[in-house]
C-alpha cells in the first residue's frame, strides 16, 4: 500500500508513479493485435494509445461508438501510421458480447492481448437486459463471457506465432471491501441490501478470482 501511495518503484523498476509510455519504452508491438474494452476514454483510452504507439495494432471495444470513433481520431492525429479499428460492445449485454465476439473473428486476426478494463461504478441499482445487477453484469459477466469466447482465438494465435498471450482484467484496491462475507452470489439482484459502493467492490473481488482462476488453469495446459 505504501508503494501504492508514493509511487516507490517495485521489483520491476516501474510503480504507481510510472507512466505507459515509460513502461512500454523500447518495445515494438509490429506484430501483436490487442483488444481493449472501454477503449473510448480514461485509462483505456490512454492503454490504447500507447499501445498504438508501440504499433500494435487495437482493436477499441466500446458501447458509444461516437466516442470510440473520435477516440480513433485522436490517435491517428498524434500518430497517423496507428493501427486502430473501433467495434461495438455493451459489456451489460450477453447478446451484444456474443455479437462482438463473432465479428472480431470474422476479422480474421490474430488476438494476442485482450485488455478487460470497461467498468462502471456506483451506479444506483438497476438490472441489465439480461436480468442482473448491472455492476456485476458489467464489470464481471460481462468480461467473464468475452474472455471464453475469445480463449480459443488466443491459444490459436499463441500456438501459431509462438508468442504467449495475455489477458489482463482491470481491477481496483476496492476488492478489499466487498459485501460481509464477499461474493453475494444468492443475493446479486437483491435491491433492499444494495449498497452502490459495496457492489462496485464485490464486482471487482470477481475480476480478480476470475484473473487467479485463469492463471491457474493456463499454467496447467501449458
Amino acid at each position: 500500500m505504501f508503494r501504492l501511495i508514493t509511487g516507490r518503484p517495485g521489483p520491476s523498476g516501474f510503480g504507481s508513479a510510472s507512466t505507459a509510455e515509460q513502461v512500454t519504452h523500447d518495445i515494438d508491438g509490429s506484430n501483436l493485435t490487442a483488444i481493449v474494452t472501454g477503449g473510448a476514454s480514461g485509462i483505456g483510452l490512454e492503454t490504447a494509445r500507447v499501445l498504438a504507439m508501440r504499433n500494435v495494432h487495437v482493436i477499441i471495444a466500446a458501447r458509444n461508438m461516437e466516442a470510440a470513433n473520435k477516440a480513433k481520431q485522436c490517435i491517428l492525429n498524434d500518430n497517423k501510421n496507428a493501427r486502430v479499428d473501433v467495434e461495438k460492445l455493451d459489456l451489460s449485454s450477453i447478446r451484444s458480447v456474443k455479437t462482438f465476439a463473432d465479428n472480431f473473428k470474422a476479422l480474421d486476426l490474430p488476438l494476442n492481448i485482450l485488455i478487460n478494463n470497461a467498468g462502471i461504478m456506483f451506479c444506483p441499482f438497476q438490472l441489465s437486459e439480461d436480468g442482473v445487477e448491472m455492476q456485476f453484469a458489467t464489470n464481471h459477466l460481462g468480461h467473464f463471457y468475452l474472455t471464453n469466447l475469445l480463449l480459443d482465438k488466443m491459444k490459436e494465435t499463441a500456438k501459431s506465432s509462438g508468442i504467449e498471450g495475455r489477458i489482463v482484467n482491470l481491477s481496483s484496491v476496492a476488492h478489499i471491501c466487498p459485501y460481509k462475507g464477499g461474493i453475494r452470489f444468492q443475493k446479486i439482484n437483491q435491491k433492499n441490501s444494495y449498497q452502490n459502493k459495496l457492489a462496485y467492490a464485490q464486482s471487482k473481488l470477481a475480476n480478480i478470482l476470475h484473473a487467479n482462476e485463469l492463471s491457474r488453469r493456463l499454467q496447467v495446459i501449458n
